[in-house]
């Protein structure tokens, strides 16, 4: 089966928006770090262990083949996945 090279630059224009969400996401993450104190013990402990559970759900959705059988829609799904996570934070961090 082939893939159409527009699907794969969609792809890589969703890698490009994640990485630009979470370049916004990391920036607010920094500030609340910077001022110090018990938010941002709480917001450090909250990125480490949101990482690993992120990375959890999206192995299981791997071996359990939630994410497809081709190249492209695995990657498409971790995509997916990351770029919720990312947008959750967003959301949570500009209250």
């Amino acid at each position: 089966m082939t893939t159409s090279y527009n699907a794969w630059m969609r792809t890589g224009f969703d890698f490009w928006m994640l990485g630009a969400e979470a370049g916004t996401v990391i920036t607010m993450r920094l500030a609340k770090l910077a001022v110090g104190g018990a938010d941002a013990s709480v917001e450090a402990e909250l990125m480490m262990s949101e990482k690993v559970r992120a990375m959890i759900e999206l192995q299981t959705k791997m071996m359990t083949g939630a994410l497809g059988t081709t190249p492209l829609s695995n990657t498409r799904g971790a995509l997916k996945h990351y770029r919720q996570k990312v947008a959750a934070n967003d959301k949570r961090l500009r209250r």
